[in-house]
């Protein structure tokens, strides 16, 4: 699916707790630190209601929803830049994922240690952003230095490069993520693969009875907000729970408790915004499937998602916005209507699209 987030915080703030809710994988979540070695990987389903009306106006044989995989790292520490606790081995996994869900724990819990001391999330913000910031400075600083001697040599392309590495690496000094640089620049420092280029989200991990509004949960929203970042308040442990349950009783539950969403989804759409991502719909056989491409993503590219032929062969995409198909209550009814647009290899996918790709 090509998509993941990855899941970091400090020891004992409830990663591996929310992961297990997330993928209904069970993964160990001691307290004690480093549990998490390896990352553990999970592919979640991304609730979404229109694939549900379209469908409904197909009767398939197979409804597939689009994915996210979220990987759970092992927890961060301070120093980890320098290579303490299991540094080097966290931050090479957060190379690997396209965002980072950074969860900072909100809960008051005896029988959990915390690294640090007290419950602080806004303290724990700061710390993991700047061993990310110092990473990325060490990252900047051996690639500047390189750089500026071959640019003094007359190499064009290190000159070119030399004013957006001297940008990073002043931002970055000030103890700012590489994300707040130009898109230009991020563009020309892509194969620096710096941590704090990725997108982020804030996971407030609140205790089973713990209300959103509780003043360590503000404070640490409004620190994650002051950084950028998007926030989602989650009660991970309970959330893990629930998972467990059939799908019936969860809903008994949560209308019980006043819920019309889980903390779960909220989380899984903010890190699908997070991504830039939209949702198109194909009918193919006796399937309606839902696919994942970034904003902006070309018909014929779209097709290449399905199958490498599909795009290589692109003829047209006959399009509808899924809200028009409902409305005709048909394909059929809808292209009597004369809703169905027809669309060439450059038209830039929106999401809610229903799609059929015409091919060689």
């Amino acid at each position: 699916m090509g998509f993941s987030c990855g899941i970091v915080g400090l020891p004992n703030v409830g990663k591996s707790t929310l992961f297990s809710a997330l993928t209904s994988i069970e993964v160990p979540a001691d307290n004690y630190e480093f549990c998490t070695i390896d990352p553990n990987r999970g592919v979640v389903p991304v609730p979404d209601e229109r694939l549900t009306r379209v469908a409904s106006l197909f009767d398939p044989d197979k409804i597939t929803p689009t994915t996210l995989e979220f990987l759970d790292i092992a927890g961060l520490v301070q120093g980890a830049s320098r290579g303490e606790g299991l540094g080097n081995r966290f931050l090479a996994h957060i190379r690997e994922v396209d965002a980072i869900v950074h969860v900072v724990r909100a809960f008051e819990d005896d029988d959990i240690g915390h690294r640090c001391g007290g419950v602080d999330p806004v303290r724990d913000l700061d710390l993991v952003q700047t061993e990310l910031v110092l990473k990325d400075l060490e990252t900047v600083h051996t690639r500047l230095a390189k750089t500026s001697r071959a640019a003094l040599g007359g190499d064009e392309e290190a000159r070119r490069v030399l004013p957006a590495l001297e940008r990073a690496d002043a931002l970055l000094d000030r103890g700012s993520p590489a994300r707040e640089l130009s898109s230009a620049d991020l563009h020309r420092l892509a194969g620096l693969f710096l941590l704090t280029a990725k997108p982020a989200l804030c996971v407030v991990n609140l205790g089973d009875d713990q209300p959103e509004d509780d003043p360590v949960a503000r404070a640490a929203a409004r620190a994650a907000r002051a950084r950028g970042m998007e926030v989602v308040a989650v009660r991970a442990r309970l959330e893990a729970e629930l998972a467990e349950l059939p799908a019936e009783e969860q809903a008994e539950f949560r209308a019980e408790m006043g819920l019309q969403t889980s903390g779960l989804e909220r989380l899984i759409a903010a890190g699908y915004r997070l991504l830039g991502l939209v949702t198109f719909f194909t009918t193919v056989g006796t399937e309606i499937r839902a696919w994942t491409v970034p904003a902006g993503t070309p018909a014929s590219r779209a097709a290449g998602r399905i199958h490498s032929d599909m795009e290589q062969g692109f003829i047209k995409a006959q399009v509808i916005p899924w809200l028009a198909l409902s409305e005709a209550g048909s394909e059929a009814a809808a292209r009597s209507a004369g809703r169905i647009r027809a669309e060439g290899r450059d038209y830039a996918v929106q999401d809610g699209d229903v799609i059929r790709f015409l091919f060689r």
